[in-house]
């Protein structure tokens, strides 16, 4: 038997930007308890797994709210475009982020990033066959440094602790229990 679902009685934008909008719900349980539940809209991202002759390629940039240089893969979304076709994103995001266009793409899956608290997901692809191409940095990409490594030195830096991104901790295992990589 399917549970019972939670009915919102109002909902009201507490914040917005072009990036995000903060939603708070007034909802009301299925006990008739009610409450406030608070989301995260944000449109979904690709994440690319770019992987070649036992290489992987990494970007590190300052990532603000957690106030510190972080590794992981290359990833984003279009504000400008949030309904892209994913594959077309996957591409555009790599190439903008490390210069690489790759000749071969096999999507992974779909998660949602932290469906706790927002509506975002990504979809996951693993890329290869590269040429190197110009990279084209978006303002808020100030400072990115793309980080080839062999893929045994990527694992123990997840290991370790030293790679924090969920995403790309998660894109990754999701392609290595697929066996992809």
């Amino acid at each position: 038997m399917p549970e019972p679902e939670i009915k919102t009685l109002e909902s009201r934008v507490v914040y917005e930007n072009k990036w995000m909008r903060v939603r708070e719900d007034a909802i009301e349980r299925p006990s008739g308890a009610r409450g406030i539940y608070s989301v995260v809209e944000k449109p979904h991202f690709a994440i690319i797994l770019p992987i070649e002759n036992d290489r992987v390629y990494l970007v590190e940039q300052y990532r603000y709210p957690v106030g510190a240089r972080q590794l992981e893969f290359p990833q984003g979304t279009w504000d400008e475009n949030p309904d892209v076709d994913p594959a077309q994103l996957a591409a555009g995001e790599l190439q903008e982020e490390t210069g690489l266009a790759a000749s071969q793409w096999t999507y992974v899956g779909f998660q949602y990033l932290a469906y706790g608290m927002s509506n975002q997901g990504y979809h996951i692809y693993l890329a290869s066959g590269f040429t190197q191409q110009q990279q084209q940095l978006d303002a808020e990409e100030e400072g990115l440094k793309v980080v080839s490594m062999p893929m045994a030195e990527f694992v123990e830096k997840i290991t370790a602790g030293e790679i924090l991104d969920a995403s790309t901790c998660n894109a990754f295992g999701l392609a290595r229990l697929k066996g992809l990589v």
